[in-house]
């Protein structure tokens, strides 16, 4: 059985190839920029866009796994239907089980189940790489976070459990036609993450309150992808692009660990304090 990654380089798309390969099967990588890609041995990478379907490698793939791009999902997916794939799992998000009508996850989920292929959608939370995209250069230069409201929760999740649910539904029975929502196995602060990164660390990483215009600055300023997304993770933006407030959410219950990474995987899912061992290189 062949598997082809899309998005083979991402978060959690390295994990996915890097696991399957490892659990022995047949592995093709897709990615932009294959020079640069770094993967186990045996692994067939291979350079696509989805956003140029007829670059995206499908011939005498079975399965694969689908990163979320919404403006070519249909036709990747009629593609991979045509070379003979039999099941795709997507990557999505959490907030299509809350309800919210996004641009980016929802179409390919309906592509994906209009194809009549087997499916199962992956839907984490807050991603715990998320983190490392925010604070990691701050960490980097100074030794300190500088972001508001410390004292918000979180369910952030490791993304090679993300990967291992992925994986899971890639390559055994019994997942078709489910959609499975992810999150880590704990409520953290945003204060607690930043102490558990400096534990990784061996070293004190302070966290400094700021507002949310302020932190929304600091992001701007880093650009990319903190940039990018400043907006709504601080509050600015839903998922609607409309207004929202941090304080107006119930956050005692709207916030609770899913037992769906044991109930899938066997055992427990990792914690934030394992992400940050995992990735420790990235703050340094």
């Amino acid at each position: 059985m062949k598997v082809l990654v899309t998005g083979a380089t991402g978060h959690v798309g390295r994990h996915v190839v890097t696991q399957l390969a490892e659990a022995g099967h047949e592995v093709r990588a897709m990615t932009r920029t294959p020079a640069t890609a770094t993967f186990p041995a045996g692994v067939e990478v291979v350079r696509g866009d989805l956003l140029a379907p007829e670059s995206v490698p499908v011939d005498g793939v079975e399965r694969m796994y689908l990163f979320p791009e919404p403006r070519t999902a249909t036709d990747v997916v009629a593609l991979a239907k045509a070379a003979g794939v039999t099941r795709i799992v997507t990557l999505s998000s959490g907030a299509v089980t809350g309800g919210f009508d996004t641009d980016f996850q929802l179409p390919v989920e309906q592509a994906v189940e209009a194809s009549g292929l087997e499916y199962t959608h992956i839907r984490p939370g807050d991603f715990a790489s998320n983190t490392e995209r925010l604070w990691g250069p701050m960490v980097r230069a100074e030794r300190v976070v500088r972001y508001a409201q410390p004292d918000a929760p979180s369910l952030a999740i490791h993304d090679g459990d993300i990967a291992a649910v992925a994986v899971a539904a890639l390559t055994e029975d019994g997942h078709t036609g489910r959609w499975y929502d992810l999150t880590g196995p704990e409520l953290l602060t945003r204060r607690e993450q930043v102490a558990a990164i400096g534990a990784a660390l061996g070293e004190e990483v302070p966290f400094e309150e700021v507002s949310a215009d302020e932190a929304r600055a600091i992001l701007e300023r880093q650009g990319g992808w903190a940039a990018e997304n400043a907006g709504f993770l601080l509050g600015f933006e839903d998922y609607s692009a409309g207004g929202t407030s941090f304080d107006d959410v119930d956050w005692s219950s709207a916030l609770v660990p899913l037992p769906t990474v044991p109930e899938v995987l066997g055992r427990p899912a990792r914690t934030y304090a394992q992400w940050a061992r995992d990735n420790v290189d990235a703050f340094r």
